[in-house]
């Protein structure tokens, strides 16, 4: 297992749309491990393939509470097939958008078809924090950021912060050293 990097905004690659995973051979078993030491040294809940600079469909999630054993779930080419019109709103925030959060609205029950480790199709009906878990991550995989569901102006804001940030990273501050974010240092995001 090895920590990946975490792509973090601006970066143009958390807007492509990730490409279908075609088979679970020892490269896509190798990406899981990798995406659950990088999600868990971050530390977060929930990572997908694109986050780490690999377009594939993959997902990790741990919703286990730190007290809680590791509850370590792999959703290859995940898919929404329904999803409730009832709407639950929770304070979301993104490994890629490092000590940012913000309230989102989003279905609050969702119905999501998948591929396990072992390339069986499975289905999983899903509410609360998987719900908002599985949608978030599923809208990496289609280039969507959690602030495309803001307000314009917070998500210019934003935005806005952490293109000055990737600036001032790339270019290095009067000093002459280049200052990265703690949370980049530290592979979380």
């Amino acid at each position: 297992m090895a920590l990946r990097d975490i792509l973090i905004l601006p970066d143009p690659r958390l807007r492509q749309v990730s490409d279908p995973v075609t088979t679970v051979d020892a490269e896509t078993r190798r990406l899981v491990e990798d995406m659950f030491a990088t999600m868990y040294a971050a530390p977060g809940i929930g990572l997908a393939a694109i986050q780490v600079g690999v377009p594939k469909r993959l997902i990790t999630l741990d919703l286990a509470k730190n007290d809680e054993k590791p509850d370590p779930q792999v959703f290859i080419n995940p898919e929404i097939v329904s999803a409730s019109q009832e709407t639950a709103k929770y304070e979301e925030g993104c490994l890629s958008i490092p000590d940012y959060y913000e309230e989102v609205a989003r279905p609050a029950q969702v119905k999501v078809k998948y591929l396990d480790l072992d390339w069986k199709p499975r289905e999983v009906e899903a509410d609360g924090l998987l719900a908002t878990c599985l949608q978030h991550e599923i809208d990496h995989l289609n280039g969507v950021l959690f602030i495309d569901h803001i307000s314009k102006l917070k998500r210019d804001r934003v935005t806005k912060k952490f293109i000055k940030a990737a600036k001032q990273a790339g270019e290095g501050k009067a000093d002459g050293k280049v200052h990265t974010p703690r949370k980049a240092r530290t592979h979380a995001v």
